[in-house]
């Protein structure tokens, strides 16, 4: 077991979990929790048994996406363009990681949460849980290698209409776009993932492996997700650019009256 501040990741022999381990703050994703998401994923692929991780949140959220506080307030330890960066870092690892990973989401899952979630390998959705991306509501532009990583899996039709609406979706919905393996009930969400990962990690781990290898490359020369190091640039302008600013500032402000 390896220790970190803002994440439970546990080992047992083939399996893990990766648990985002914020619930006061739904889990929202600060930098140092993309750092650490990052850094876990590096963990497990040193855990040489490890064939299945499931990656889950604490609490009523799987993840509120990136933490607003934390962004908005600049660290002198961290460069702005660094901080901007810190999601796409952390999607890439989730996605190269050596062991299979199963995404198991429960209450919201907004934004950057559900980057991370499409970082994953399998997904399974408790039948409340609740989806959305509001970036362009909050005068940015949605990071992270998210755009990329929806087309791949939901098309470019529903990406464009999802992102730029910013309105909320569903499981039946995102399971019928392609974006979620399963639909459980919200009792049920924890044992049926587990059954999952535990049947899964029953498997030849070779095989395992090589069958996500092979996926990936193909999806990646279909929508490559690699040339996304320019989003943290995207981020970066939007946080000068004037009506983005505007908009942010009254996003916000409705928020904090509601």
């Amino acid at each position: 077991m390896s220790q970190f501040e803002t994440l439970n990741v546990t080992a047992s022999g083939s399996l893990g979990r990766l648990e985002l381990a914020r619930p006061e703050r739904l889990n929202a994703l600060s930098r140092l929790m993309l750092t650490e998401i990052a850094q876990a994923a590096r963990w497990f692929d040193t855990q040489r048994d490890v064939k299945v991780v499931v990656v889950a949140g604490q609490g009523r959220s799987f993840c509120a996406g990136f933490d607003l506080n934390d962004f908005s307030n600049p660290d002198p330890g961290w460069g702005v363009r660094e901080t901007a960066d810190q999601g796409r870092l952390a999607a890439e690892a989730l996605t190269d990681m050596r062991a299979l990973t199963i995404a198991a989401i429960q209450g919201h899952c907004v934004g950057g949460g559900l980057v991370m979630a499409a970082s994953c390998d399998l997904r399974v959705a408790a039948r409340s849980a609740v989806f959305s991306i509001p970036e362009v509501d909050l005068g940015i532009p949605l990071a992270w290698g998210g755009i990329p990583r929806l087309v791949r899996e939901i098309g470019p039709a529903a990406t464009k209409e999802l992102v730029l609406t910013c309105r909320r979706f569903f499981p039946e919905e995102a399971k019928a776009l392609g974006f979620l393996n399963t639909i459980v009930e919200d009792d049920d969400l924890e044992t049926h993932v587990a059954a999952l990962a535990t049947s899964l990690a029953s498997k030849p781990g070779y095989a395992l492996r090589s069958t996500k290898q092979q996926v990936n490359a193909v999806t990646e020369e279909m929508v490559g997700t690699r040339r996304n190091a320019a989003d943290a640039d995207a981020l970066v302008y939007a946080t000068y650019d004037p009506e983005s600013r505007a908009v942010s500032a009254a996003y916000l402000k409705s928020k904090n009256k509601a």
